[in-house]
């Protein structure tokens, strides 16, 4: 496999929906995108059910996922005290939104720089203690810019990813939160996130707000980037984030890359048959991708059929 395609739509596209997906419905969705060759998926998120009622049944989701063989099940947390129940659930690995933009880190989970970075070493410091065997990401949200702030300066996003390696993440994601990257950018930022931090440097998660995320993935690509997180139908957003809707709809970045040469590992066909679930468990909800819409080109020939004809 030379690219992972990983999966965030149970987490960052159904947290933006205000209707909550059955747990059942949840349960059937991960287990078809795990059939359809998907090997990583962020299955939700540990926060006050108050604030995401849609995430509230976020343990048992991540029970049930770790029982499908070879699937890295991810979950987001905002702090030590969620953390240590993604941890407790068994969870593969857990991810930390840590906003460049520091308007964005106080409206997104209330915490100052100063806060979060101390945040991050205290969960390093419970996982070495306590569960060794799970990794900690953290994922620079607003890296190319905020819809709070405006511009962010790329020396900001240098000192926080040098600063979260410090503090002992395992990988620095770059996330495009807000749909402001255009390619010269992630391309440029990516070399120099990985000049900064090495081989801490982690995936890319780019949106689609302003159509440029496509493009946007064929630039990390560039940059060495080997890891993508999109959504199914291209559902979710940051909902603390204005405007940011548009996550890359994993289809049409599943095209992109197998019609590139590149094997993600990933059944086409059996992936768009996975929205069906969506379709039915949120009637009414829309349903993005133009590989879905359009349908497969006539002689299209998977990346590792391709290899293996060769």
């Amino acid at each position: 496999m030379d690219v992972t395609v990983s999966e965030v739509g149970p987490r960052d596209g159904l947290q933006s929906i205000k209707r909550t997906l059955p747990t059942e419905a949840k349960h059937r969705w991960i287990a078809a995108l795990a059939q359809a060759g998907l090997r990583e998926i962020e299955v939700g998120s540990f926060v006050s059910p108050k604030v995401l009622p849609q995430m509230a049944d976020c343990a048992e989701v991540v029970g049930r996922a770790r029982s499908i063989p070879g699937l890295r099940v991810i979950a987001l947390v905002p702090n030590l005290r969620y953390a240590t129940m993604a941890f407790e659930a068994g969870t593969h690995v857990i991810t930390i939104p840590v906003s460049v933009s520091e308007p964005h880190s106080i409206a997104n989970i209330r915490k100052n720089h100063a806060e979060i970075i101390a945040e991050v070493a205290a969960i390093v410091e419970l996982r070495n203690e306590r569960f060794p065997g799970i990794k900690v990401e953290t994922s620079l949200s607003t890296a190319f810019g905020c819809t709070i702030q405006g511009v962010v300066p790329e020396a900001d996003v240098l000192r926080m990813a040098s600063a979260m390696a410090k503090a002992g993440s395992d990988a620095i994601n770059l996330a495009d939160t807000v749909g402001y990257a255009n390619p010269a950018q992630v391309r440029r930022l990516f070399k120099r996130v990985r000049d900064e931090v090495g081989e801490r440097t982690g995936g890319a998660h780019l949106h689609n707000t302003r159509g440029q995320g496509l493009a946007n993935v064929v630039a990390a690509l560039d940059a060495g980037v080997t890891t993508f997180d999109s959504s199914q139908g291209g559902i979710g957003g940051c909902p603390y984030a204005p405007g940011a809707t548009g996550n890359i709809v994993t289809e049409d970045l599943v095209f992109l890359l197998e019609s590139m040469g590149l094997d993600t590992g990933i059944d086409i066909d059996k992936l768009i048959a996975a929205r069906a679930i969506l379709a039915e468990a949120l009637p009414g909800e829309a349903l993005y991708g133009h590989v879905p819409a359009a349908g497969l080109p006539k002689g299209f020939t998977p990346a590792a059929a391709a290899g293996r004809a060769a």
